[in-house]
């Protein structure tokens, strides 16, 4: 949270991401709060990129970046499994 990624660096995480780019919004009680509707995300990496750099309290953590891929690190195996790539 203290070096949030950029705008130029949250498109290439959009780009290379394994899964749908709305896994990469946290839904919790912040994105409740601000009224925000999960749907507007869905499948739509522009939205994504634009609430991150907005609210960059709602990137799902940790992301890990290798090449042009990226993963969320959750579960675990997801990591190793770039790392092994």
């Amino acid at each position: 949270m203290k070096d949030p990624p950029d705008r130029k660096t949250l498109q290439k995480i959009v780009k290379g991401l394994d899964g749908p780019v709305e896994d990469l919004v946290r839904k919790d009680s912040v994105f409740k709060k601000l009224e925000l509707n999960p749907d507007d995300y869905v499948g739509n990496p522009d939205a994504v990129v634009d609430l991150l750099v907005e609210r960059k309290a709602l990137l799902q953590r940790p992301v890990v970046l290798k090449g042009t891929k990226a993963v969320i690190g959750r579960p675990k195996t997801k990591v190793a499994d770039l790392l092994e790539d």
